[in-house]
């Protein structure tokens, strides 16, 4: 399956105005075969704790953006959206919210687990308390967002059950190595891919830097989005190659938890 990282900037807090700027992306990476586009996180409207201008009520928006590019282009479409449980009463803190949307128009959420405090995240936005993988087309694929990288345990207890993580972000330039170097990390020690895809330009008084990664079960660099540009990265994902990559080197099964 090939997967498209789609490395962007964002129009802060204008949802509507990052729809319209990311849809011909969306278009280039369906037209290169792209299965699956991955957008970043808080795709819309950049990571902002503004949460009383950019909070979406369930399927909002830019939920919605994702199903109806998912559908025009008959692929898979996933970025984060600042969105309000289902049956959320007046006063609640929405969820950094990954929405993943199927050709047919399914979609299936992961609330980001470890909101980040460093940015006051923990105070504006709830904490999921449950990992997702979902089949599509035949690749399991594990959805964290950002800060979730930091955070080994979690992607261990998935690993005997992904072939593929994938973790859109916010992640400013200032600390770029950390990103790399996790990204790398996580995929070397789970023996899975890894696509992690951050925005460029500038938000909120911060720059980012891209960086996009896609990362091979080896931790070889399949697609790399340094240099600051929008892009569309591509990079096909095998099963079989994790199957092979943990048969050959069978890392996973010499893991021991105290």
């Amino acid at each position: 399956m090939k997967v498209a990282a789609v490395q962007h900037d964002v129009v802060w807090e204008d949802a509507v105005a990052t729809h319209r700027r990311v849809a011909p992306m969306i278009t280039d990476a369906a037209a290169a075969g792209a299965r699956l586009v991955v957008l970043t996180e808080m795709y819309a409207t950049g990571f902002s704790m503004a949460t009383e201008h950019i909070v979406e009520p369930f399927d909002g928006p830019s939920a919605q953006f994702l199903v109806e590019q998912a559908s025009i282009h008959d692929v898979w479409v996933c970025g984060s959206v600042p969105e309000l449980a289902p049956d959320a009463n007046p006063g609640d803190r929405p969820g950094n919210v990954l929405v993943l949307a199927a050709p047919d128009g399914t979609m299936h959420r992961y609330a980001k687990i470890h909101p980040f405090s460093y940015a006051g995240e923990d105070e504006r936005y709830h904490a999921g308390d449950r990992t997702v993988t979902v089949d599509v087309e035949g690749v399991r694929v594990s959805l964290f967002v950002c800060y979730d990288l930091r955070f080994a345990d979690v992607f261990w207890d998935l690993a005997l059950d992904t072939d593929c993580y994938v973790v859109p972000a916010n992640w400013p330039e200032p600390r770029r190595d950390h990103w790399r170097a996790l990204l790398v990390a996580r995929a070397i020690e789970n023996q899975a891919y890894v696509v992690g895809v951050n925005r460029v330009g500038e938000g909120g008084g911060l720059r980012y830097s891209g960086d996009s990664l896609l990362v091979s079960p080896w931790g070889e660099l399949l697609g790399d989005g340094a240099g600051g540009e929008e892009r569309v990265l591509l990079a096909d994902v095998d099963p079989a190659v994790v199957t092979s990559t943990r048969e050959r080197y069978p890392f996973l099964r010499d893991r021991r938890v105290p």
